[in-house]
């Protein structure tokens, strides 16, 4: 892996999951990991409620914006996650993909994405842990 990897985070509508994802790895790597996201139906805009869930933690999302899954942003990543639903990307040489089995936030509650949201960063946690750990000075 390169010294900056690249980690692509897909969701069908680029919306909850995927968002609260990416915002969690900028947060927790900070520079370390290039971090994108992206679905192949993108919503109009995200969760209200998972923006709301992800700004009770400290990070605030409501500037971010659905985008759409292009084979370009696959090629461009070196880890590609789905977030268990059902979504696909590009497949390239090379390249790791994940799913991660979660819950779908759409539709519902700020309390109920909690879990969500917490189960996400335990994912984003050892997942740093294996492509972008802190190394002693």
């Amino acid at each position: 892996m390169p010294d900056k990897p690249s980690v692509l985070f897909v969701c069908v509508h680029n919306a909850g999951r995927s968002q609260m994802a990416a915002a969690w790895l900028t947060h927790l790597a900070g520079d370390r990991v290039e971090v994108r996201s992206a679905g192949s139906h993108p919503g109009d805009t995200v969760n209200p409620a998972a923006v709301e869930a992800m700004r009770e933690v400290g990070i605030d999302i409501s500037a971010e914006t659905p985008k759409v899954l292009t084979a370009e942003a696959v090629r461009e990543s070196d880890v590609c996650i789905t977030m268990g639903c059902g979504d696909t990307c590009p497949v390239f040489p090379g390249k790791r993909y994940l799913d991660w089995k979660l819950e779908d936030p759409a539709g519902r509650g700020v309390e109920s994405i909690r879990p969500i949201r917490d189960a996400i960063r335990n994912l984003v946690e050892g997942l740093i842990e294996e492509i972008a750990p802190v190394t002693p000075e």
